[in-house]
């Protein structure tokens, strides 16, 4: 097999760990207003990720370490041309984690009220400005001969990349919310099942305006055929959660999430990011790639390393695996009544 086809579907792999994994921690940060009654409810809710969220992030850090080791250019082309984008992500990735680590530095109830906000627009950025840059990276951008990007951000500002931010925020929310009602329980499980039909019902609706889309401008056997097993891995996830089965619900929307990444790498192949006014302009997978010799050495990393990840990431879900309940939150101490 050709090394360059081979890391794009690693890239993809990669990409694919990430949206899954991190997905439902952006989902659990923005159903915080949603299902966070009170104080206890919030604290729950952070809990459930609290062991894992980090962990999830490195598959963002190591995509993007290969990305730049094993697509040069495209790495160029995408970090420079979605530079605003790319930044208000990484921006808000960090609110997010450092409102994760200080909201419970104090027991003030608007200390917490702002690091609670931080907690849901730093999963609410992200959850929807990665679905716009994909869908913009299948669309097509404007590239020059030199494989410079053209455009301003709010060309990439368009309907389909807006359609395909509104598909992944709702996913990813509904993820969130499966992965509540499976990792707590009482009320709060109670609630996250019925918000999570709600909100399952929206995201079919529109992931299959997105996926049609995707189909009609970009249309290939193999992406149609992964993107209705996407749809149907979704109708079943909804139909799981409304018969209570919370862990099969969850683990077809995880196929879902998964199999829609591998379905935009399948309708970008054999270019990862073509140039939508002249398609001469376009970085493939041939004019991207690093030297056989780059790409040799990091396939021997890759097959001693990647299984490591993988194992280290499954013990940590084991050793983790018991629900959160409000019994579980100690109680604060008040706060100080100023003299």
């Amino acid at each position: 097999m050709d090394l360059a086809i081979l890391w794009f579907g690693i890239i993809a792999f990669f990409f694919v760990g990430y949206f899954v994994l991190d997905g439902f921690d952006f989902g659990v940060g923005m159903a915080l207003p949603f299902l966070g009654k009170d104080d206890v409810d919030r604290r729950v809710m952070i809990n459930t990720i609290g062991p894992v969220w980090d962990l999830n992030e490195t598959w963002l850090i190591v995509a993007g370490a290969a990305l730049f080791a094993a697509f040069p250019e495209w790495y160029a082309t995408l970090f420079s041309g979605f530079y605003l984008a790319l930044l208000l992500i990484l921006l808000a990735l960090i609110v997010r984690g450092v409102s994760f680590e200080y909201r419970h530095q104090r027991p003030d109830s608007r200390w917490k009220k702002w690091f609670d906000g931080m907690i849901i627009v730093g999963s609410t950025v992200p959850a929807l400005l990665w679905g716009v840059a994909f869908a913009n990276m299948v669309q097509g951008v404007a590239l020059d001969a030199g494989h410079n990007y053209t455009g301003s951000l709010f060309d990439l500002l368009n309907g389909y990349a807006l359609l395909g931010g509104l598909t992944t925020l709702l996913l990813f929310f509904t993820h969130g919310v499966v992965f509540v009602s499976l990792k707590t329980d009482g009320e709060i499980r109670q609630r996250a099942r019925k918000l999570a039909i709600r909100s399952g019902a929206a995201a079919i609706v529109v992931a299959a305006a997105f996926l049609l889309w995707t189909a009609i401008a970009n249309f290939s056997v193999l992406f149609v055929f992964l993107a209705a097993l996407a749809a149907v891995a979704l109708i079943a996830s909804w139909i799981a959660n409304i018969r209570g089965k919370e862990g099969w619900s969850f683990g077809f929307m995880a196929v879902t999430i998964a199999l829609a990444v591998v379905s935009l790498f399948a309708a970008l192949f054999p270019d990862v990011m073509p140039s939508s006014p002249n398609p001469e302009n376009s970085l493939t997978i041939a004019n991207a790639s690093s030297t056989d010799t780059t790409l040799t050495v990091m396939t021997w990393v890759a097959v001693i390393f990647l299984p490591l990840i993988v194992l280290y990431q499954g013990w940590t879900y084991w050793i983790f695996r018991k629900r959160v309940t409000r019994a579980h939150i100690p109680e604060e101490e008040p706060a100080p009544v100023a003299a």
